[in-house]
């Protein structure tokens, strides 16, 4: 068994409750954790054995481009996808980051995580 971690994918999305998010944007960042069993890609050196971490990539990018009132949801909506394009993943975690959230108050960011083990 082995730990595969996607981290700090970064992207300019129109996240938010309020309006103004819907239209300014903000920053956000996406990290994902995946336990694998990595033993026949560790002895072949073959790609399609293991996590391709492009496809991570892309199905984020793709998830992060889809408007949403709530993290909760995007984050949702990329585990979900994770889990069907790979279903030989034992356990996946995936953090949305928003940064600046609209609060009365400096914050740095919030963040949601979510996991799923089949």
């Amino acid at each position: 068994m082995g730990l595969i971690v996607v981290e700090g994918l970064q992207f300019y999305s129109h996240h938010g409750y309020y309006k103004e998010e819907q239209v300014l944007g903000g920053k956000y960042t996406v990290d994902i954790y995946m336990n694998v069993n990595l033993d026949e890609a560790a002895a072949t050196d073959d790609l399609k054995k293991t996590i391709n971490y492009e496809e991570i990539y892309l199905l984020t990018k793709a998830e992060m481009e889809v408007h949403a009132k709530l993290i909760e949801h995007v984050c949702q909506r990329i585990l979900d996808k994770v889990k069907s394009k790979y279903p030989n993943i034992n356990y996946v975690k995936v953090r949305v980051s928003k940064y600046n959230p609209p609060l009365k108050g400096s914050v740095e960011r919030v963040y949601v995580e979510l996991e799923s083990k089949n």
